[in-house]
């Protein structure tokens, strides 16, 4: 009844009067109200059986590999693998469907293949999300690893980037964003009416010129060209920023809509190693244009819409195969815009699947280390530790946009604080404007089936960073794919200045609570320590003239030794083996929990398995002062010392402080004996400011050599007595 009153004359009379913007709401809360009584009963279009129009060259088979899975989209493709064992007709044949239901405008549950298992609901919705995830899966058994630990990027994570990069108009946006009304939400009987307003806003519109767009250098739409992806994979990056594109040019006119299009399509550059993910990616660009009315699909095109065979031989130019890392850029022009989420893999962990794995390795490992550019020059400087492709990913991005242009990229959030990424951030930093980082902590699993925590980095190309805007730890709450983020997340400023005397100039970003008081503790455990020294450091307060103070990992390896190892059952003789479970926290007080010195632990507590050494070496005979090497995130403290008495062993799992001798006896002097001395040293260690700290700059739940040594170590302030259970 509304919209039949709407519809008549008076109510066209009354929107006349109106203000736009209230047209616009009102049109948009009623096209969505008359879907929802037009979907309560849904006509069931007959299924379609398809048939491969080009087909892919690779084969993998992938029957055996099935395993099960929990989720229903997860279980959905172990279905489907049943039902098609070949990865490459799985993609083929959903790209086929996905053409028929837009073709036929119908859900692309009535055009899959009748021998396909029912689609979830979850995955009706977004097409290109199962793409995205098929290709994953497919990648992931090419290297040899799991379907199963295949991930995607998430669409409405992808729509925040771009919403946040692009603004309203894009980085270069001066022109107010088109006031037109998307005919395509519309129903029927309002198209009319909505077409006539956009007609009005638009005759004013061709008058003007932008300057960068005639010269190339963005979209009417505001997108700065050329856009570019080197590891593009399924086209999701590009989808979306099309998306973007049609909503923005929806209210222009028809010949400007298509000649914007044909712009942006020219001024792609996607790259990818896989010929099947550019395949997968030039099908499914050339869908979603479809989809938006700017291409024809069955057609040489019209006044507002670009014919097929147009479109397919501009994508064949803008999306290439070809390797990003040791290849050249097959575009001329350098990008102004580079968003990717690159492979999160380590050089040894390709190839796995490769029956000569391991020469492949070590050949990709030799190239990368001595690839140089046409002037002499190595094309990765920062190369260290095991090396991950992300981090080269982004090493070539920075060389690849031009000056001034921008950098998004997805990577782990461990490029914030290891040891292995300094080399990294010192290049963003020095050499670049490293303006912006969303921080998501593994607790939140953005990508679903990825335990790392996730980081978002933005990076303006050359000059240098004064300020960092660190967001975090975020939530997936505060993703919002309209605008970026929510404005009320927390967030940390780094000023140069004083980020620079944190870190020593290593640029790491520290880990946050969410909670303000909280940020305010730690904030002010790094204030009161950054200036302190360090430490392994020779000269300080505790080692004043000798030799400076090592860090040693425990003298069993429990992998190396594993014969050696026993349980400690009761009544047993032996050499107490002590590893990272035996270091108990009660009450504030850190202590060893071992059967060897309490025999009230049950007989079947987790204390008294592998806790017994007969092997060949010797305990040390002295008393040392001892540290967790492998925490837990959610323990209450990360920094556990405690002294261990001198007739045992340590485990790999376990850290001690090797003292110089005349530290020793300088603590023997002071507290009458080693013992007592180490006791209050261990007290010392435990202070909440320094487990402040130690959080705030952990990369990951490893204490490790390189983040003990690097410990302020404040002089002592008050002395309390650490006991031994």
């Amino acid at each position: 009844m509304i919209l039949l009153m709407l519809c008549n004359r008076w109510g066209f009379r009354l929107m006349k009067s109106m203000r736009q913007s209230h047209i616009c709401y009102i049109i948009v809360k009623l096209s969505k109200l008359s879907k929802i009584f037009l979907d309560l009963s849904p006509k069931k279009p007959p299924r379609v059986r398809l048939i491969a129009t080009v087909p892919f060259k690779v084969e993998t088979h992938v029957g055996e590999r099935v395993g099960a899975m929990v989720s229903d989209a997860s279980g959905w493709y172990a279905r489907l693998d049943r039902s098609c064992e070949n990865r490459i007709e799985q993609l083929e044949r959903w790209l086929d469907a996905w053409e028929e239901s837009i073709r036929h405008n119908i859900p692309i549950a009535a055009t899959m293949p009748n021998d396909w298992p029912t689609l979830p609901a979850g995955l009706l919705s977004n097409p290109g999300a199962v793409l995205d995830h098929m290709l994953a899966r497919y990648d992931a058994e090419i290297d040899g690893r799991s379907p199963r630990g295949a991930y995607a990027t998430p669409a409405r994570f992808a729509d925040a980037m771009l919403a946040d990069e692009l603004g309203e108009r894009g980085a270069d946006g001066e022109q107010p964003v088109p006031t037109g009304i998307s005919l395509a939400a519309l129903p029927p009987g309002f198209r009319a009416f909505a077409a006539q307003m956009n007609e009005a806003n638009s005759k004013d519109d061709g008058d003007e010129v932008d300057e960068a767009v005639t010269a190339g250098k963005k979209t009417v739409s505001g997108i700065p060209l050329p856009f570019a992806d080197p590891a593009v994979g399924a086209g999701l990056f590009p989808e979306r920023l099309l998306k973007v594109h049609s909503e923005r040019i929806d209210g222009l006119p028809a010949a400007t809509k298509k000649e914007d299009t044909i712009r942006l399509l020219s001024k792609l550059q996607l790259l990818d190693i896989s010929d099947i993910a550019v395949r997968c990616t030039r099908r499914r660009l050339l869908l979603v244009l479809a989809k938006s009315e700017l291409i024809e699909l069955d057609g040489e095109g019209d006044e507002s819409r670009i014919g097929r065979k147009q479109a397919e031989e501009l994508l064949e130019t803008s999306v290439q195969q070809g390797d990003a890392l040791r290849g050249s850029w097959p575009w001329d022009e350098n990008p102004r815009l580079l968003i990717c989420n690159p492979p999160w893999l380590r050089i040894k962990d390709r190839f796995r699947g490769h029956p000569d794995g391991s020469h492949l390795r070590k050949e990709l490992s030799r190239e990368l280390r001595s690839i140089t550019e046409p002037d002499g020059r190595l094309r990765f400087s920062t190369l260290l530790g095991n090396v991950n492709l992300y981090r080269l990913f982004l090493e070539r991005s920075l060389q690849l946009v031009e000056e001034g242009g921008r950098v998004r990229m997805i990577v782990p959030d461990s490029l914030l604080r290891e040891k292995s990424s300094i080399p990294l951030r010192r290049l963003m930093v020095e050499r670049n404007n490293w303006d912006s980082a969303w921080s998501f902590p593994e607790s939140q699993r953005v990508f679903p089936g990825v335990s790392q925590g996730v980081l978002v980095i933005a990076i303006s190309v050359g000059g240098e960073t004064t300020k960092l805007t660190s967001w975090g730890p975020l939530e997936s709450t505060d993703v919002l794919p309209s605008a970026g983020l929510d404005p009320k997340s927390p967030k940390l400023e780094l000023e140069r200045s004083t980020w620079a005397t944190w870190t020593d100039t290593n640029w790491a970003v520290p880990r946050m609570p969410r909670k303000e008081h909280e940020r305010r503790k730690v904030l002010n455990a790094i204030s009161q320590l950054a200036d302190l020294p360090r430490l392994s450091e020779d000269h300080n307060w505790l080692n004043p003239s000798g030799d400076p103070i090592r860090v040693r990992v425990g003298e069993i390896d429990q992998t190396t030794w594993s014969e050696d190892i026993r349980d400690w059952k009761p009544r047993s003789r032996g050499t107490p083996f002590i590893r990272g479970i035996h270091f108990s926290l009660e009450k504030g007080k850190v202590s060893i929990n071992h059967p060897g010195y309490t025999s009230s632990i049950p007989r079947d507590a987790l204390e008294r398995s592998q806790a017994m050494w007969k092997g060949p070496i010797d305990a040390r005979g002295i008393s040392r002062i001892a540290c967790q090497a492998i925490v837990n995130a959610q323990q209450d403290r990360r920094l556990r010392w405690v002294v261990v008495p001198p007739d045992c062993v340590l485990g790999n799992s376990v850290n001690f402080l090797e003292l110089p001798e005349a530290v020793q006896d300088s603590l023997a002097e002071e507290y009458g004996t080693l013992e007592q001395g180490l006791l209050w040293l261990a007290e010392h260690l435990n202070s909440d400011t320094l487990d402040l700290w130690s959080r705030a700059w952990a990369a990951n739940n490893n204490v490790n050599n390189y983040e003990i040594e690097n410990l302020p170590f404040p002089p002592p302030v008050s002395v309390t007595q650490v006991e031994l259970r």
